[in-house]
């Protein structure tokens, strides 16, 4: 990486300390320095295609970065001891021995083996065999073996430091690698036994030559003040030796992250709004770091049960995200989402609160979300939208208009003609409309009654008795003279009361004028 990505609008004042997470998992502190690298290294089996990794503020002022992110393929086997459900988070990798640092080419897995410091009554010496076999469960490379440290004599023993660890016991993963540097003798031997806390836990370890051996301890609990120790037996006329260590913690179990359903939705909602792709990563996990405009549920597998995108400026169609189907709250207000509103947002099964307000929506709201009694719907200050009391009209394109939803106020000289007048008429109309209708039923049926007895005559079937006019007809004629005479009483209402406010607006100028005189 060519450039350093650092988060930060003031500058810092020491070097900043701050989490590091993956794939929803914690992963460790980093303690940066102003004058050395530091860098952490984590082993684990990936349970997707994709892998996150995040740096997570967790104190004022000190902002997180990343230099680079290297990720590499182990091979199946390789640190095979622990289980898939864990993670390894490197300690200590040393190359006794080596007087640089070992990676790619050297190592195939680009692993860093770092050299040792030798303490006193330490020596280093180096193989002669032109070809050492590395085959073995976790494949060091063959400059890491090639050379080791070991004691003067067999009365001594080297101690292993592990002042990396944290003073209080946390599980442990460890690698020990042996490879004799010569070829011995009948006379000679070397075997020795590891020792921890002073007490053996191995068999006798004897060194090959031109190949390597490796030891292992897997979920030992051990601290800072833990000794390890390799020690020669009685029968052994050379002193023991190392080549290579790693170290490990052994993390808590893998969590297999937020439930993929929701993932796959806020994928969507993200590649729809860009504004959203600032966040990656887990959504809900580490619980303390989820993301700004979720929220999530306690579960193992954590569910993402509301979200809150309001005042987010996003715009546009709505993505379908109904996979998110935990979903308790919908908090989209304050935006300029367009369109009609999606038919899915009415499936969600647990939707309690669904806010749209002051957005661009159009058309009709879902009789799904207007008809759920157990929703709080907020559609306001969506102009171009039908909701309850307003006409909506389909046009011939399909789409629907709204009428009644806005209406610009006109000023009027007589705001109580029109505004208690007209509404009566039509409440009266639809009255007498109605009786009328009734009449016209019961007429129709009693006419219809009589012509069956009246009707004769192949060429009149079902014809009008004593050829006068239609039920209907008569009917019709009924209703005109009705609708005439409402239609001239309210004429009148409506001149009646514009005289008296005319009326009314001349006594008030007149009593105004005198008393102006006065």
């Amino acid at each position: 990486m060519s450039t350093l990505r650092v988060f930060f609008t003031r500058k810092k004042n020491s070097p900043p300390t701050f989490d590091l997470q993956f794939d929803g998992n914690h992963w460790g502190t980093v303690e940066t320095s102003s004058e050395d690298i530091v860098f952490y290294e984590a082993v684990y089996v990936a349970k997707g295609s994709e892998t996150s990794v995040c740096v997570a503020q967790t104190a004022p002022n000190q902002f997180p970065f990343i230099s680079a992110l290297q990720v590499r393929s182990l091979g199946s086997n390789m640190y095979s001891h622990v289980d898939a459900q864990f993670a390894l988070f490197l300690k200590a990798r040393v190359a006794y021995g080596a007087n640089t640092t070992i990676r790619a080419p050297d190592d195939v897995y680009d692993r860093m083996w770092v050299p040792a410091a030798i303490g006193n009554g330490l020596n280093k010496v180096t193989s002669d065999a032109l070809f050492i076999d590395v085959n073995v469960a976790d494949d060091p490379p063959q400059a890491a073996v090639q050379n080791a440290i070991t004691t003067s004599s067999t009365s001594e023993y080297i101690i292993l430091g592990t002042k990396f660890l944290p003073t209080e016991g946390v599980s442990v993963y460890i690698n020990l690698y042996f490879s004799e540097v010569s070829q011995l003798d009948s006379s000679q031997n070397r075997s020795f036994l590891l020792y921890i806390d002073n007490k053996p836990q191995s068999a006798t370890i004897v060194p090959p030559y031109g190949s390597v051996s490796e030891f292992y301890i897997s979920n030992m609990t051990a601290s800072s003040n833990t000794s390890l120790s390799l020690v020669a037996t009685n029968d052994s006329t050379l002193p023991p030796l190392i080549n290579a260590m790693e170290v490990f913690l052994i993390s808590d179990p893998l969590t297999d992250g937020t439930n993929s359903n929701d993932v796959e939705g806020l994928a969507l909602l993200q590649t729809q709004f860009s504004v959203l792709q600032e966040w990656s990563g887990d959504p809900c996990l580490p619980a303390s770091f989820t993301w700004d405009w979720v929220n999530c549920s306690t579960d193992a597998t954590p569910r993402v049960t509301a979200l809150y995108l309001n005042g987010f400026d996003i715009s546009g169609p709505l993505p379908d995200f109904s996979s998110m189907d935990a979903l308790q709250i919908i908090d989209l207000h304050n935006n300029s989402i367009s369109g009609p509103i999606p038919d899915f947002l009415g499936k969600f099964p647990n939707l309690e609160q669904l806010n749209l307000a002051d957005n661009g929506f159009s058309g009709t709201v879902p009789a799904s979300l207007s008809q759920n009694k157990n929703l709080k719907l907020d559609v306001s200050g969506n102009p171009e939208l039908c909701v309850s009391g307003n006409s909506c009209q389909t046009t011939t394109d399909g789409t629907s208009s709204v009428t009644g939803g806005r209406t610009t106020k006109k000023k009027n000289k007589l705001p109580v003609v029109l505004g208690s007048s007209i509404p009566s008429f039509v409440v009266f109309c639809s009255i007498v409309g109605a009786a009328a209708a009734w009449h016209h039923r019961r007429k129709t049926a009693a006419v219809a009654s009589v012509s069956a007895g009246q009707a004769g005559g192949a060429s009149k079937p079902n014809g009008t008795p004593h050829g006068g006019k239609t039920a209907t007809q008569m009917v019709g004629k009924m209703v005109k003279a009705v609708i005439n005479e409402i239609k001239d009483d309210t004429e009148e209402q409506i001149t009646s009361e514009i005289n008296n406010q005319i009326d009314e607006i001349a006594q008030n100028n007149a009593q105004q004028q005198d008393g102006n005189n006065a």
